[in-house]
């Protein structure tokens, strides 16, 4: 059957329904039904349909659509606020990668902001009472997450940014921190570093179990041993990071270099170094993980582990989507890596930490 020539009036308002059956010759519960993927209707209509509707611009309506399926088609994202960071400084290329993985599957992306932790399981439920999202991405999962309790009790579909301590029900997609914690290590012993510190996330996340893990796993496979005095957890800011760095310079055998769990952290050791007159780089060496921007533009250059944050959006929204329609959790679980890059704040390791520099660390914690 020839395909009706399209109205040019159509082009100054909505497509609509009728309008694709007038000009495919087909009813219109035929053309709704192809669009819907009903299996009644063939796969040479369903080809049929689509491509007329992408010709003549057709978009369906979101609130027809979600009472004829039961979906908004949106995806739902809280932000906590009352996080040290609010989740800056990579929230906007996260959200980008929602975003144009949303949109590349025709949803969109609902963002609504939180005070605490009760109010974002509030947050929550109100908007899938309101109908504002078919399903949600956690990010920054804790160890044991009260979001994935009650999203998993209710049955709601949700993916996490990460992994969690009970995976159970949990389609994830998540950046391998604890491998690049080991390659840090790998990197800083070729350059002659045994004295190594480490600096810690904040404890109640699970990415910080799993980057003191790949820590420790490379130190005992180089065979060194880690000092205990070296070690420092639950460390999120510059301030934390510096309090942290101050201690553990003050070691009476203090270590000529220092892994952070995270870049913020890491700007802190910056702070210490600088008040102690040491030379990031050559007196003391530093690494990280993150690639926040202001790692690259400090002197020297943060020497860190890069994450593609709008990559990681545009698949988590693909893989929502995925769960929305029902496919098993077991296929919808990805670790990706980070990118490492090397520059100026790790170096050749110093015969020890400069006397000067321990008494002034011995100095400021005292």
């Amino acid at each position: 059957m020839l395909e009706r020539r399209i109205n040019h009036n159509q082009t100054q308002r909505r497509v609509t329904i009728s309008d694709m059956s007038e000009a495919l010759g087909l009813t219109k519960s035929t053309v709704s039904r192809a669009l819907n993927g009903y299996a009644d209707i063939s796969d040479a209509t369903r080809l049929r349909v689509t491509r007329m509707a992408e010709k003549m611009g057709y978009r369906p309506l979101s609130h027809a659509q979600a009472i004829r399926t039961g979906r908004t088609k949106s995806l739902g994202l809280v932000i906590q606020l009352s996080e040290h960071d609010a989740h800056r400084p990579f929230l906007a290329e996260f959200l980008a990668g929602l975003s144009l993985g949303a949109s590349a599957e025709g949803y969109t992306l609902t963002v609504a902001s939180s005070k605490s932790d009760a109010d974002t399981l509030s947050t929550f439920q109100e908007m899938l009472q309101d109908r504002k999202a078919d399903g949600f991405i956690l990010q920054r999962t804790l160890r044991d997450d009260p979001r994935i309790r009650m999203l998993r009790a209710m049955d709601v579909p949700f993916v996490l940014f990460g992994r969690t301590g009970d995976p159970q029900g949990c389609a994830w997609m998540d950046v391998a921190g604890e491998d690049a914690m080991q390659h840090g290590v790998d990197h800083l012993v070729a350059l002659g570093h045994r004295r190594i510190g480490f600096i810690g996330g904040g404890l109640p996340y699970n990415y910080s179990a799993l980057r003191r893990a790949g820590f420790e796993a490379a130190m005992a496979r180089h065979g060194i041993e880690i000092d205990p005095a070296l070690m420092r957890e639950g460390a999120v800011t510059r301030a934390d990071g510096a309090a942290a760095s101050a201690d553990i310079l003050a070691a009476s055998s203090p270590p000529t270099a220092i892994i952070c769990a995270v870049d913020m952290t890491a700007l802190g050791v910056y702070h210490t170094a600088e008040r102690m007159g040491l030379t990031i780089g050559s007196d003391l060496s530093v690494l990280s993980y993150d690639g926040i921007p202001e790692g690259a533009h400090v002197s020297p250059p943060l020497t860190t582990f890069a994450v593609d944050f709008t990559d990681c959006g545009q698949r988590l929204s693909t893989f929502l989507i995925r769960r929305i329609s029902g496919e098993p959790v077991e296929n919808l679980r990805e670790l990706t890596t980070a990118k490492f890059l090397d520059r100026g704040s790790t170096g050749p390791a110093p015969p020890s930490l400069p006397t000067t520099a321990a008494t002034a660390a011995e100095r400021d914690i005292s």
